[in-house]
């Protein structure tokens, strides 16, 4: 037998106040759980808005691009296309929702240098290149709202499990500990009191 589970004022007190934490924590667990499902559904409309933005300015990015290569000939725009630097100004930081840490990401928008002549291209170049602009910042924007949207569906998968053990395992068996042992004390009460009153009633003779 578990020496907690002994029929004893202070097992009994134990067993309660583990059975209050076990409320109290799946309380806890509880509002996390519907304060991250609130974040995560927030983030789910946005994912789906930026990929309609996103789809059509893709669309419109090829249409541009298919319009420069008319204009200019393909090789001549691969090779202005391999004269754009490498993007190297995002960095990746973080914040906490409810313990969930979430991606956010930086890089320097304003880093636009031509890296040809406008004397030698036609409008159909510049326009192009601020669509594929365009393009670049919503694919960083999308990929920060899935990764968020990710991390928060596995925390809350997490905080469900953990909720459920609390529901189903840990507050039952509090439970059934303090009833068992509130019984085991009561009837030694009502043992110890006809044992009393059975030896004053000897001593009354």
């Amino acid at each position: 037998m578990d020496p907690r589970e002994f029929p004893t004022k202070g097992n009994l007190m134990l067993a309660k106040n583990s059975l209050a934490l076990a409320h109290q924590g799946y309380d806890l667990m509880d509002k996390k759980r519907n304060i991250l499902l609130k974040e995560l559904m927030g983030l789910i409309d946005e994912a789906k808005d930026i990929q309609e933005e996103i789809d059509s300015t893709f669309t419109r990015a090829y249409a541009c691009l298919q319009r420069a290569n008319i204009e200019h000939g393909i090789s001549m725009v691969q090779q202005l296309a391999f004269t754009v630097p490498i993007e190297d100004s995002i960095r990746i930081q973080t914040r906490s929702i409810m313990g969930t840490e979430i991606p956010y990401v930086k890089y320097d928008a304003k880093q636009n240098d031509l890296t040809y002549s406008f004397s030698t291209t036609y409008e159909s170049i510049d326009i192009v290149r601020e669509a594929f602009r365009d393009v670049k910042e919503l694919t960083i924007k999308l990929s920060m709202v899935e990764n968020a949207a990710y991390r928060l569906a596995t925390n809350i998968k997490k905080t469900q499990k953990r909720a459920n053990a609390l529901k189903n395992i840990t507050i039952p068996m509090y439970s059934n500990l303090v009833y068992t042992i509130t019984n085991a004390l009561e009837e030694k009460e009502r043992e110890e009191f006809t044992r009393l009153k059975v030896i004053k009633k000897m001593q009354s003779k």
